[in-house]
């Protein structure tokens, strides 16, 4: 018997190969490799030396205001309302160590700070489409996920990226629902990780990344709907096999793998079709996905009998 736990938030309703597959996830792996060792490092994170801006992919719209980029929040190890900005705050960001293991030759564990200093840091500005049909557009700091398998050195074997999240009781109050099934766990395919759009986050409006919003280091991925990006990371595990993700083992039949953003695929119990633009209340037409189509389409050429889609 499938038991369903309801959620507090919850509603009542140009195919350009992408460059890991062009040139084969090692050739990836090695020109990222480069990029990291070749002197070109980023600064460290600070309102004095900003990180240089990536105009590769235009948002398409405004910059949603910080205010209600950093209020309005999902982070249910704090709590199921957008106000966990508020008990976020008690997370302990520095020190902070982020493990990266599995399938790979040089197993490691960084600092964030150390992170910072020897990753090529940009800013990007990426649009989140939230799978409660809200979205919001932000400057995010940070660094690409395939700098970082560079260093590691994937194995052949490796065939998917698990990323694990901070499960801290004593200062995670909604660790207490026990029957989530903690800790928060996502993933994507090595071909996805290897995207350049995949890009970890240190930073966003030029400052270090505040707990609420997945500090100290978090993964987007903008082509998906957000609840695939991991906040507070801690573990990086490369793995043979497909890793099943928090709200896909708490409700398969309406949260997949994939969950890549399609308007014309409703939730089973909304529609997609369009989103709520944070700040402004304005609702426009939603993009398949979320308007990255040309630097991701092709990743999913042959998948057709897949869900790729919520």
């Amino acid at each position: 018997m499938l038991i369903r736990i309801p959620r507090g938030w919850e509603i009542p309703e140009r195919d350009v190969t992408p460059e890991a597959l062009v040139f084969g996830r090692r050739g990836a792996l090695r020109a990222a490799a480069g990029l990291a060792a070749g002197g070109m490092a980023g600064p460290a994170l600070a309102q004095d030396s900003p990180a240089p801006r990536n105009d590769r992919y235009p948002p398409g719209r405004a910059i949603t205001a910080e205010k209600d980029a950093t209020t309005y929040n999902n982070f249910y190890e704090f709590g199921t309302d957008k106000g966990v900005w508020r008990p976020a705050q008690k997370l302990p960001l520095r020190p902070w160590t982020l493990r990266v293991e599995g399938l790979v030759e040089r197993p490691r564990e960084f600092g964030v700070e150390e992170l910072m200093r020897a990753m090529p840091l940009e800013e990007r500005v990426y649009r989140l489409r939230c799978v409660e049909a809200w979205s919001m557009v932000v400057p995010w700091t940070g660094f690409p996920l395939a700098a970082l398998l560079a260093q590691a050195g994937p194995k052949p074997e490796a065939r998917y990226v698990r990323f694990e999240t901070a499960a801290l009781p004593a200062v995670m109050p909604g660790l207490r629902q026990s029957w989530y099934p903690w800790p928060y766990v996502e993933g994507c395919t090595i071909e996805e990780g290897l995207n350049d759009l995949s890009f970890l986050v240190v930073g966003a409006y030029g400052k270090p990344l505040p707990p609420q919003n997945g500090g100290p280091i978090r993964i987007h991925q903008p082509w998906k709907y957000g609840f695939k990006a991991g906040k507070s990371l801690v573990r990086i595990s490369l793995v043979a096999e497909r890793p099943k993700s928090f709200w896909e083992a708490i409700q398969p039949s309406e949260y997949g793998f994939w969950a890549n953003v399609n308007p014309e695929v409703s939730h089973p119990r909304w529609s997609q079709a369009t989103e709520r633009v944070l700040g402004s209340g304005e609702r426009i037409p939603t993009q398949i996905f979320n308007g990255y189509g040309e630097w991701v389409a092709g990743l999913y050429t042959g998948l057709q009998k897949e869900r790729l889609w919520g």
